[in-house]
């Protein structure tokens, strides 16, 4: 497998400003001076991406109590994460990232192993990204399925 870009805690956090589910520009940097979870998912709609998604949207409460924004982020057009927001009731901002620039200067998409084979996708992944812009936690290769309480738990949140 190729060498494969990481960010590791400490690293800045790079910035984007991409389309949200509207079409309207989001930037990291609308998000200084707070912290962020910035998570990368494969595709809209999906089972373990609803999955992640919904567990996201119901903690969120508790995540925004503790100062925590959360943004999703996956190579889907505007129009189906609309759908996506619309049919599970998400009530934080998704992005597009049809270029997929944003996923792979985040080291999110690459090569990966799926059913024992290698391919090239959306690797799933979570940052939080501390109020100074700086990385604070990056996980990769992370389960949609009991990801946010591991996270939750991680935070102290």
């Amino acid at each position: 497998m190729s060498e494969q870009k990481r960010l590791s805690e400490g690293d800045p956090a790079p910035d984007f400003t991409l389309p949200d589910s509207t079409g309207k520009p989001v930037s990291l940097a609308d998000y200084r001076g707070r912290s962020v979870v910035v998570y990368f998912y494969p595709a809209a709609g999906t089972p373990g991406c609803t999955k992640q998604a919904c567990d996201f949207r119901d903690n969120l409460a508790e995540l925004n109590d503790a100062g925590f924004a959360v943004l999703g982020i996956s190579p889907d057009k505007p129009a189906k994460l609309a759908k996506f927001v619309a049919d599970e009731g998400l009530t934080f901002p998704l992005l597009s990232d049809e270029s997929r620039q944003v996923l792979t200067e985040w080291g999110a998409y690459g090569e990966k192993q799926s059913y024992g084979r290698t391919i090239t996708g959306v690797i799933r992944s979570t940052f939080v990204v501390n109020p100074d812009g700086k990385i604070g936690k990056a996980l990769y290769n992370v389960k949609a399925t009991g990801h946010v309480a591991k996270l939750r738990k991680d935070l102290g949140v």
